[in-house]
């Protein structure tokens, strides 16, 4: 017995013993690729526009980021030599921010003139009716005076972090001041890549024909003669699952919020890129919905109570391609010392219109899809973006509970 007792004891003591030494790669680059078919909607506001997912522009975007443990001996350089199909020449710079004054980061409410008034209405589910136990009733000044609202839920998604400034000795990204060109219609991320610098090692990565910009969604909704929403969409090859959002205000003093989740869910991160192993686990969870599904019905309910101008906001999560250099070594003895790593995500994002306009709505963007098509138009001017927005008479409870969610 002592005999067993003690080797029970040594067998953590060797596998611990075993376990390889990992050190952290030199330098992390991360591509992000999406494929939008957004939206304008006038006098929405930017706080209305971050809860939603904040979809404008329609096109093909990428952001690039590159951080590094090396100091440059002279003034950071380094750039993303891109293969021909992209359209965009030969290579992309990767520009260092301007290092501001650092300040201590602080997480409040927002300043308002007055206490925040109104209130949010959760609703959850695809189908005609409402299930049991909605809404939920999200009053926006008991938000502000730091309550909780009961029952109300919203998943933690585990992802990791990307590159930073605050985690690098060197930074740089893309699209900047120096260059902030749109992705054109056409342009294809197969083929070889490589960036080059000098505060990082040369990184050299290819991607194939399942790892380029997942297709546009073309999203349709159509009443039914439940008061309901019918809203239906095409496969998107490659995706690994699909999310949708629907919110809108009939009066200054109420929004709707839904989810297409079987549970009651508040979005949170699920608007944005979501690494496949967590997806998987969301689809088998019932809030993400499959791959192989094409149609969702908003209830009648939520349609009534979100009124004509209710915007549903959908995403398509598509795969991820995963690079390191050198490769992790089999003897666990040898140390794994990283060179680099490289990450590259999709998604495709769409918006539409539930209620009334819808139709003309829809058929203004195809024409304009049309359009942009043609020409490879770059995104509206700048200055048409800076207008100032319309009012928004729940920013501040719509602002608050951006706090609650950490967006």
């Amino acid at each position: 017995m002592k005999t067993l007792v003690a080797l029970s004891f040594a067998f953590p003591a060797l596998a611990f013993a075993q376990q390889q030494v990992v050190k952290p790669p030199v330098a992390v680059y991360w591509l992000s690729a999406e494929t939008a078919a957004g939206m304008s909607v006038p006098g929405m506001s930017p706080a209305m526009a971050g809860m939603m997912g904040g979809q404008a522009e329609s096109g093909r975007r990428m952001h690039l980021e590159l951080a590094s443990q090396r100091p440059p001996a002279e003034a950071p350089r380094a750039d993303h030599f891109v293969p021909q199909g992209l359209n965009m020449g030969a290579s992309l710079p990767l520009l260092t921010p301007r290092q501001a004054p650092r300040e201590r980061a602080e997480r409040h409410l927002p300043e308002s003139a007055g206490e925040p008034r109104g209130r949010m209405l959760v609703f959850w589910g695809c189908g005609d009716m409402l299930r049991a136990g909605q809404p939920v009733v999200i009053d926006f000044a008991a938000v502000g005076q730091g309550q909780v609202p009961p029952g109300l839920a919203s998943r933690r998604v585990q992802a990791p972090a990307g590159p930073s400034p605050s985690r690098a000795r060197t930074y740089g990204d893309w699209p900047n001041q120096q260059d902030a060109r749109p992705v054109p219609a056409g342009g294809s991320l197969r083929g070889e890549h490589r960036v080059a610098g000098n505060y990082t090692p040369e990184i050299r990565f290819a991607l194939g024909d399942g790892q380029d910009f997942l297709e546009r969604v073309e999203l349709a909704a159509s009443p039914r003669g439940t008061g309901a929403s019918q809203v239906r969409w095409n496969a998107v090859p490659n995706a690994t699952g699909y999310f949708a959002t629907v919110m809108g205000a009939q009066s200054e003093s109420e929004v709707v919020f839904w989810s297409s989740s079987e549970s009651q869910e508040m979005g949170g991160m699920l608007l944005d890129f979501v690494p496949p192993a967590e997806v998987a686990r969301l689809v088998r969870e019932k809030v993400v919905m499959a791959p192989q599904q094409t149609e969702c019905v908003v209830p009648a309910e939520v349609v009534k109570r979100a009124g004509g101008a209710a915007i549903l906001n959908f995403i398509a999560y598509g795969p991820e391609a995963n690079f390191v250099q050198p490769p992790r070594p089999q003897d666990p003895k040898q140390p794994w010392e990283q060179l680099w790593t490289v990450k590259v995500r999709h998604k495709s994002t769409a918006s539409t219109l539930l209620g009334e306009g819808a139709d003309d709505e829809r058929r203004g963007s195809r024409a304009r899809r049309q359009t942009r098509d043609q020409r490879d138009e770059a995104p509206e001017p700048a200055a048409r973006q800076q207008q100032a927005p319309a009012p928004d008479p729940v920013k501040d409870g719509v602002n608050i509970l951006r706090g609650i969610f950490g967006r």
